[in-house]
């Protein structure tokens, strides 16, 4: 790729964001061979800037979007006993489940707008998510069956009779909530791959502090009870929503957004295949760690089994949050590079997300660590619970770092289209492997809920290790070739005066 290779790109808005190290420009050239320490400690601190603009954002929003369902738990537990439960229930099984689906069909666009950004076809971004709306709204008309039907599917696995009422009853309440997350993800990685991060930061922080506000009126104060939880939730996730959807239409990304068009029809096979194998390969890892506490459930000491697991979950739902921003930030990077057909700055993006990550989980793990015996009186007063969680920190700190590097992996993965490969891979690793070995170590050798997750975590090691090696072999110059077929392949180049850059030159 020669130096005159990059000129200023016809197809480049012309209020494109000005040049600054910390925002992508598809005129940049790839960054040079590295040759020594300084190079690298250069060129780290630049990719750092720029990694850090999308996933400082990305992580608030991240925490604010998953604090309205824990907001909305603490409420109902003000309200009564079973209220909680079935809030509880209805976010961790139903909504929980779609969540994990719309979520990972919506991160397909992660590979399709930011390698159509990275190339100039900037005005493909408005058409791609029109597309996966499309698709993810048809989903979830299938998917709201379960809202429909959540009582006696709660009460096939295992629920009470007036839990599961009680769950399925505001389940039936919270179907607005699952066309919104059907209307949010596309407009999310619409954004992110523009890195337009902060305006979505600023409307999650908007929606969080208007969600408390509201549940503690609605819920205590006009006693309105589930109702009032269903009221404000709803409400919360369709303000997410609309003001996005107002930003996008305000005229800002007007030259990624032209208006609605009948194009997002078009090519619907080849975009449902990557939108399945995005859900598919994400929903694998989320479903993973639910299994975990499932599996607790049937100890012989299932109850103090339980609490002390759910509470290391928590912890590492929380630590995960960094992890999804990280994410989100290296998909966008490595998306953007390979479609401007910058191979080296994509492989060096990669290298900077994973040693971040990596310091950030070791930090976080040495905090718990040290503060073992202090930290499990915040969540119980059980001596016995304690005592476990206790025992289990250690296997949680481990968590913790593996945790923060494999998300990495997996952003880089969804950033190059590879969804497909690596939900083979999450399939023999976690359940060809890691959960029965789990069960192994757990039941027949007697080793407790400390078995079941070693067996587990061992799984997601081997994945992180088959997905390093998968990276490490990769030809990045024949995957910004590939970026470039893609991005034909789905209508990229329908103007005559639309070029994307030479990738084999």
């Amino acid at each position: 790729m020669g130096d005159n290779d990059h000129q200023t790109h016809p197809l480049l808005p012309p209020h494109h964001p000005p040049p600054d190290s910390a925002v992508f420009t598809a005129e940049s050239d790839d960054i040079a061979l590295i040759s020594g320490a300084g190079d690298f400690a250069g060129e780290f601190f630049v990719e750092s800037k720029k990694l850090w603009y999308l996933a400082g954002p990305a992580i608030f929003t991240s925490v604010c979007q998953y604090s309205l369902g824990a907001i909305t738990q603490v409420f109902s537990g003000h309200v009564s006993t079973l209220a909680l439960a079935a809030v509880s229930v209805e976010n961790s099984v139903i909504a929980g489940f779609c969540l994990g689906v719309t979520f990972g069909m919506g991160s397909a666009l992660e590979t399709l707008c930011g390698q159509a950004y990275g190339a100039g076809q900037v005005h493909m971004l408005g058409v791609y998510m029109q597309r996966s709306w499309v698709i993810l709204n048809a989903t979830a008309v299938v998917m709201s069956l379960l809202y429909i039907f959540a009582a006696p599917l709660l009460r096939a696995i295992g629920q009470t009779e007036a839990i599961s009422a009680a769950a399925g009853e505001f389940s039936l309440w919270m179907i607005p909530q699952l066309f919104a997350y059907a209307m949010n993800y596309p407009m999310q990685k619409f954004l992110q791959a523009q890195s337009r991060i902060m305006v979505m930061a600023w409307i999650a922080a908007a929606a969080l502090v208007l969600h408390t506000v509201f549940s503690w009126l609605l819920m205590l104060e006009l006693r309105w009870g589930l109702v009032g939880a269903a009221v404000v939730l709803n409400a919360s996730w369709w303000f997410i929503d609309l003001a996005q959807l107002s930003y996008i239409l305000s005229g800002v990304c007007a030259e990624a957004w032209s208006g609605f068009t009948f194009k997002a029809f078009h090519n619907l096979w080849g975009f449902v295949r990557l939108s399945v194998a995005s859900a598919v390969m994400l929903c694998l890892e989320v479903w993973y760690f639910m299994a975990l506490i499932l599996f607790a459930g049937y100890l012989k000491n299932a109850e103090v089994s339980v609490d002390a697991l759910s509470i290391c979950m928590n912890i590492l739902g929380w630590t995960i949050m960094v992890s999804f921003g990280m994410n989100a930030a290296v998909s966008v990077r490595v998306s953007n590079e390979l479609g401007a057909c910058h191979p080296r700055t994509a492989k060096f993006s990669l290298v900077v997300a994973v040693i971040t990550s990596t310091l950030i989980g070791i930090l976080l793990s040495m905090v718990l660590i040290i503060f073992r015996h202090q930290y499990p009186f915040l969540f119980s007063n059980d001596s016995e619970v304690r005592a476990m969680v206790v025992q289990l920190t250690p296997m949680l700190a481990a968590c913790i770092v593996i945790n923060n590097v494999q998300p990495v992996l997996s952003g880089v993965a969804v950033g190059a289209g590879w969804q497909a490969a690596v939900a083979y891979v999450n399939i023999a690793c976690y359940y060809l492997f890691g959960i029965p070995l789990g069960l192994l170590l757990g039941y027949k050798l007697d080793m407790g809920v400390m078995g079941i997750w070693s067996g587990m975590l061992s799984g997601t090691v081997l994945q992180t290790c088959v997905l390093f090696f998968m990276i490490y072999r990769t030809d990045w110059n024949k995957e910004a070739s590939l970026a470039e077929d893609r991005i034909k392949q789905w209508g990229g180049h329908e103007h005559e005066d639309s070029k994307t850059h030479d990738c084999s030159t």
